[in-house]
């Protein structure tokens, strides 16, 4: 009895604190997290070979041998899936490094000095800014031709603009604070001052624009493939799934369906993380 009052006692500290999390977070949180335990089974299991073709068995229905049916090759949409969703969280996450690194050291230079280095900075986004995400990507990947890196680092630049500025403001808005100006009248270096004191301070915002841009580089990338200008054949693309099955969705629908309701889950869950954690987050502020 002692022992089960402990364990009560130790885990409802636990469940208020879930419970807290706004409803955002916690949907978000399962969406990501489900799409995220896809593409690490994909590394140790799949149902079968993702790429391999049976004309026999092409526009089949789900059932026991294919649970999500067939493509119009005969490839498991399961299978591809899988791995499509490995591929679209990788190009992702390293768009979102790119655009996060780049982004953050912009921005921390054009809020802390201001003046000159804030104007050519903000000026040369600007130009950048006025261009769309995907038009931008689209014009980057043209230019270097298509495939999986050319993607991961045209949705990264894209990314770029979008850091910089939550990362300008928050510097803008820190570098007011007192213990900031303490800082500085004491004599610590610019330096010091941008990493000790400024930096810790911003990685909230930074964080929450992390999470939605995520899900714009998987719906980016998603785009790229479907126009042939992301990941090549014969690599999975929930994209290249779109664009390969739509000939095909009045005799199977299920091609097109699957590979959209991964699209939809992915980037609707990063949109919901996002959300949950700014009012997360601001709630603690």
């Amino acid at each position: 009895m002692a022992e089960s009052a402990a364990g009560r006692g130790t885990s409802s500290p636990r469940r208020a604190l879930l419970y807290r999390w706004p409803p955002a977070l916690r949907l978000g949180g399962a969406l990501v997290g489900l799409v995220v335990l896809m593409a690490l089974l994909s590394l140790v299991w799949l149902p079968a070979d993702p790429n391999a073709q049976d004309l026999l068995g092409r526009l089949q229905p789900p059932s026991a041998a294919h649970l999500l049916g067939t493509d119009q090759y005969g490839r498991d949409l399961l299978a591809r899936i899988l791995v499509g969703a490995r591929a679209s969280l990788l190009v992702g996450a390293v768009a979102v490094g790119i655009g996060l690194g780049a982004g953050l050291a912009l921005g921390l230079l054009a809020g802390f000095f201001g003046g000159r280095t804030d104007r050519i900075i903000m000026l040369l986004l600007e130009a950048l800014y006025s261009l769309p995400a995907l038009l931008l990507a689209m014009l980057l990947v043209t230019a270097w031709g298509p495939g999986l890196v050319s993607a991961m680092t045209a949705v990264g630049i894209a990314a770029i603009p979008a850091f910089t500025r939550v990362a300008r403001a928050s510097v803008l808005q820190v570098r007011a604070m007192p213990y900031v100006e303490a800082a500085t009248a004491l004599g610590a270096r610019q330096r010091r001052v941008m990493l000790r004191h400024i930096l810790p301070n911003i990685l909230g915002p930074l964080i929450v624009q992390a999470s939605l841009t995520m899900g714009a580089a998987v719906l980016i990338e998603a785009s790229l493939s479907y126009l042939g200008l992301g990941i090549q054949p014969p690599t999975a693309s929930w994209g290249r799934m779109l664009r390969e099955s739509q000939s095909f969705m009045v005799l199977s629908p299920y091609a097109t369906v699957f590979p959209g309701l991964a699209v939809a889950a992915v980037v609707l869950g990063f949109n919901l993380l996002g959300d949950g954690l700014r009012d997360l987050l601001g709630k603690r502020s």
